[in-house]
């Protein structure tokens, strides 16, 4: 049974992770002034709005294919510790406090994930056959 769990959770979960990098993603190059903004004041140059906003996508499509799952999710659990300890440091903000642990958590998801790789229902599992398991 946890043989055939693990084999259908697998794509629901990325497909669940993916969204927000997707989202966010396209939200930074539908909102650009607003968001160069929002990194502005955090100290971060505007001009990265670009590749912050090409790695949520591109990261994003990857993890829903399941392609590169394992080094992906090394890059997207530093990813969520970095904009967690950039942009929701702010405690005594309830909303920041709960983005705070939310980027956490995903960080962990994410280290779950680059343990275990996808499973057959991934193209890493059709490139290596074995449902992208050792």
């Amino acid at each position: 049974m946890t043989l055939t769990l693990s084999r259908w959770a697998d794509a629901p979960a990325r497909t669940l992770m993916s969204a927000l990098f997707l989202l966010s993603g396209i939200g930074k190059l539908t909102a650009v002034s607003a968001t160069q903004g929002y990194m502005a004041a955090y100290g971060v140059p505007g001009v990265l709005l670009w590749p912050a906003a090409a790695f949520e996508i591109g990261s994003g499509a990857l993890l829903l294919l399941g392609l590169w799952t394992r080094p992906l999710g090394v890059l997207l659990a530093g990813w969520c510790l970095l904009t967690a300890a950039i942009f929701h440091t702010a405690f005594a903000d309830q909303n920041q406090l709960i983005n705070f642990l939310k980027n956490l958590a995903m960080a962990g998801g994410f280290l779950l994930l680059a343990r275990a790789g996808a499973t057959s229902l991934s193209l890493d599992g059709r490139r290596v056959g074995t449902g992208g398991r050792p």
